[in-house]
């Protein structure tokens, strides 16, 4: 069976991630392919598993660490109001965190960004130009540099 994110690993290693931030000790910093939120961010288990009890205590505590420093780097890079955290796997079961910078506003009503139409969270005006992702990559690895 394939996997999405092992392959979007696999893109990383090869060097073919246009949306590669950085390597860390239990996974990879990756913008989201579609920036309908400015400054999403996904952060890709190292390991292929399902579930976080399936990962030996110290990694899990370092993926959950590691998580966390993500998540402030992208939180002091994109300056939002709020950050949302999701390890969903109901699509790719990989371990894969979601980092969603909120902002006042940005959906019709309050609530999860699951709530937009598929359509809209993954439009073609929320694919990144080169030049914006270049930047933005280059001002999350600055944050989470600092905080290594």
């Amino acid at each position: 069976m394939s996997c999405l994110v092992c392959e979007r690993i696999a893109m990383i290693r090869g060097g073919a991630n246009p949306h590669f931030v950085a390597e860390l000790d239990t996974g990879y910093v990756v913008l989201g392919d579609h920036q309908r939120f400015r400054g999403y961010t996904l952060f890709l288990c190292k390991q292929h598993v399902n579930e976080l009890h399936e990962l030996e205590h110290s990694f899990k505590l370092r993926f959950l660490e590691e998580m966390t420093q993500v998540a402030e780097a992208v939180y002091h890079a994109f300056a939002p109001d709020k950050l949302n955290y999701e390890l969903l796997g109901n699509g790719d079961t990989h371990l894969h965190w979601h980092i969603f910078p909120r902002r006042a506003g940005d959906t019709p009503q309050p609530g999860p960004v699951w709530w937009l139409p598929w359509e809209e969270m993954c439009a073609e005006s929320t694919k990144l130009g080169d030049e914006d992702r270049t930047e933005m990559i280059a001002l999350l690895r600055r944050e989470l540099e600092k905080l290594r």
